[in-house]
């Protein structure tokens, strides 16, 4: 039932959508040559591989080997910077929950290089249901990111070292204690995170951020 719910509310957010997604189609045209959507290759339930859509943020030839993004990061112009504050460049992720390949919440999916080189059983874990478009660990990651560096090499350093295993172990809350209630809070939190207004839910992140280092540190 919640495949259904999520493709159905999927395509029903992409019509809504649909005039914002057109702004910004020509915004990206308009600041940067080249396609309006970029296509990542992301670790999907079970570790499958599947591209994953998302309006184009950052100048074509500037991304060399870099997979994560640092905070005022060079390689961003100027209305992607708009979008990527606002998360409208994720909203093309709807496709992907139509398709059956992400669902609305659910752990985010990572690079699956990242997956492959740097995941251990713990992380593994949070590849046994759908990746989504939001989740506790990305909520967590929505106010860390800001503070990486604008280096995407030392960005990637300090994403792989510290915040990957703290947001996945923030997922793993969900994954583990996941129901429709959970999943409406999740996406009104999300909408809250965006335009600046979640501190109503601080002790739910305080809840999750204590389950969260239990898991990290091995109790079940």
């Amino acid at each position: 039932m919640k495949h259904v719910v999520d493709r159905t509310l999927a395509v029903l957010g992409l019509v809504v959508a649909s005039p914002f997604l057109a702004a910004a189609a020509i915004g990206i045209k308009i600041s940067s040559a080249g396609p309006v959507l970029y296509r990542a290759q992301r670790a999907g339930m079970d570790g499958s591989p599947f591209t994953m859509f998302k309006l184009r943020t950052m100048r074509l030839g500037t991304g060399g080997s870099a997979r994560i993004t640092g905070a005022d990061d060079p390689r961003v112009f100027m209305v992607g910077s708009l979008l990527r504050r606002c998360k409208l460049d994720e909203v093309p992720q709807l496709v992907n929950v139509a398709r059956g390949e992400m669902a609305l919440v659910g752990p985010r999916p990572e690079d699956v290089s990242i997956v492959r080189d740097h995941y251990d059983a713990m992380m593994w874990e949070s590849l046994t249901v759908l990746p989504g478009l939001t989740s506790p660990g990305s909520l967590r990651y929505f106010a860390d990111e800001a503070a990486l560096p604008a280096d995407s090499a030392e960005a990637e350093a300090v994403y792989l070292s510290t915040l990957l295993p703290r947001k996945i172990a923030m997922d793993l809350v969900y994954v583990r204690s996941r129901t429709a209630r959970y999943d409406v809070q999740i996406v009104l939190r999300t909408l809250l995170s965006i335009v600046g207004f979640d501190s109503m839910f601080r002790r739910t992140l305080a809840n999750e951020e204590k389950e969260a280092q239990r898991i990290l540190e091995g109790v079940r």
